[in-house]
């Protein structure tokens, strides 16, 4: 795995050694840490990676409207395999399906995510994802 420089592009994400890429957005949610964030990601589709990302949502602040068409308009030219989601609440949950509905819709490709409510299941889950990607079959949710 080569340094693509993902902290340095945004302190919310780290590149692990795995190959997964851990977002964690701690307080507010602003469209420049978002582009920031999903700038970083792109990085690692550019790369031709594996995109797996793990976003701990625990201890992110409220998702405002410009923020999701933000997400929304950054997608739809981003490549991300599976998303391991954990520490959300109802309510960020019902947001994030809503994003992961208008992504497929506006792009046409699948957009797999899954909640946890550990880090260690969260990651076991992508692990499978990943090697299933490798393996060349589509990966069951």
């Amino acid at each position: 795995m080569s340094d693509l420089g993902l902290n340095a592009a945004s302190p919310d994400v780290r590149d692990d050694p795995d190959g997964i890429v851990r977002v964690a957005i701690h307080g507010e949610v602003t469209e420049d840490r978002v582009r920031a964030v999903l700038g970083a990601i792109q990085r690692v589709a550019e790369s031709g990676r594996d995109v797996l990302v793990l976003a701990d949502v625990r201890h992110m602040g409220p998702v405002s409207a410009p923020v999701r068409k933000a997400v929304t308009e950054e997608m739809r030219g981003a490549r991300i395999d599976a998303v391991a989601i954990i520490g959300a609440s109802f309510s960020m949950r019902v947001i994030v399906a809503l994003l992961a509905k208008g992504v497929q819709m506006l792009t046409g490709q699948p957009y797999p995510q899954q909640f946890f409510d550990t880090e260690g299941e969260a990651h076991t889950w992508l692990l499978a994802r990943r090697d299933a990607l490798r393996a060349g079959r589509r990966p069951g949710a």
